[in-house]
């Protein structure tokens, strides 16, 4: 891209690169200048204008950024996307769907190491997003960008962005309480969590706080995902709930995680059916570590003792006045 500042003469076809007051009005930046634009420019005194041309190899930025849309999510429907129309060089991705935005961290890192003009900025990889939520940001920040260059960052784009719905339609709750404690504040805080992603919450069923009781409940559930939820934390891989779970047949495939609030949290499943043991801290909708293992295991993202442990990096959360152990003090 040739750029600098040229006499009017030399003008036309070239985008204006800085807004322009005239006489009437004012010439915005990104226009191509025509006739009719020059003679305003000259009406108004100005001889000079700084100006952008394509040479060649260079392809338009809307046409860039579009380009780089398409390589992102071809089938933008297909995935729970809609792609805004290209202008000023900018495309935005919104989501069509209740889900998380499923975003391959490393293709976008590569796009984005390509050329500096050519940028694309997106939500954190599951993020969890309702509709019409935006999801990324594809912005050539220059008018032009080379057709090399572009090609190059479409080839590593490819499919890099989509959103995953819930894969599960119904959960149950088995809590055991402590003192006057109804479940109604558990109860109330996860189906609001899970309203967001589309899921309905069907039992909520309080039980005494023993593995025999726990697991019988489990096996007793239709529900397509479970959740327990107990008076007493879970200190302990052989705690009471994780042992319901074995003793129901399941398996607990991890304890712990490196989020604060949200430490006590563990998983698993019963056959098919995943199974999440929550922390305290559930009890309250502010944020905390169940939010990000539930929101992605509900959309059929498999969690893994490694994603676990990578999650410890922004990890540390608002605190949740609410508990019985703030972290300062």
């Amino acid at each position: 891209m040739i750029f600098g500042a040229v006499p009017l003469a030399e003008a036309e076809g070239a985008i204006l690169a800085h807004s322009e007051a005239l006489t009437k009005g004012r010439l915005r930046k990104g226009v191509v200048l025509g006739k009719d634009d020059l003679a305003r420019l000259a009406e108004a005194g100005i001889a000079e204008v700084t100006v952008a041309r394509l040479e060649p190899d260079d392809v338009h930025e809307d046409a860039a950024a579009a380009r780089l849309a398409a390589a992102l999510c071809p089938d933008p429907g297909a995935v729970g996307l809609t792609c805004g129309a290209a202008t000023t060089g900018r495309v935005n991705l919104h989501s069509a769907v209740q889900g998380i935005a499923a975003i391959d961290a490393a293709k976008i890192h590569a796009v984005n190491s390509v050329h500096p003009m050519i940028t694309v900025a997106t939500v954190p990889e599951w993020q969890r997003l309702g509709p019409r939520g935006m999801v990324a940001t594809i912005k050539i920040i220059a008018y032009a960008v080379p057709k090399a260059d572009l090609d190059e960052a479409c080839r590593r784009a490819e499919n890099a962005i989509a959103m995953r719905s819930a894969t599960v339609r119904t959960a149950a709750l088995v809590q055991s309480v402590a003192g006057d404690d109804d479940g109604e504040k558990g109860r109330k805080a996860l189906a609001d969590r899970l309203d967001r992603l589309g899921v309905s919450l069907i039992s909520n069923q309080v039980v005494p706080h023993t593995s025999a009781d726990m697991a019988a409940a489990l096996q007793a559930s239709d529900a397509d995902a479970v959740f327990l939820l107990t008076g007493s934390a879970t200190s302990d891989l052989r705690d009471t709930a994780p042992q319901a779970l074995r003793d129901a047949g399941g398996v607990v495939e991890h304890y712990g995680i490196p989020v604060d609030p949200g430490n006590l949290l563990f998983y698993g499943h019963l056959f098919e059916k995943p199974v999440i043991g929550l922390p305290g801290c559930a009890r309250s909708p502010a944020l905390n570590g169940a939010d990000w293992v539930m929101e992605r295991m509900l959309c059929g993202v498999p969690v893994t003792p490694q994603d676990i442990a990578a999650m410890g990096v922004g990890g540390l959360l608002k605190e949740i006045p609410v508990r019985g152990r703030l972290r300062d003090g």
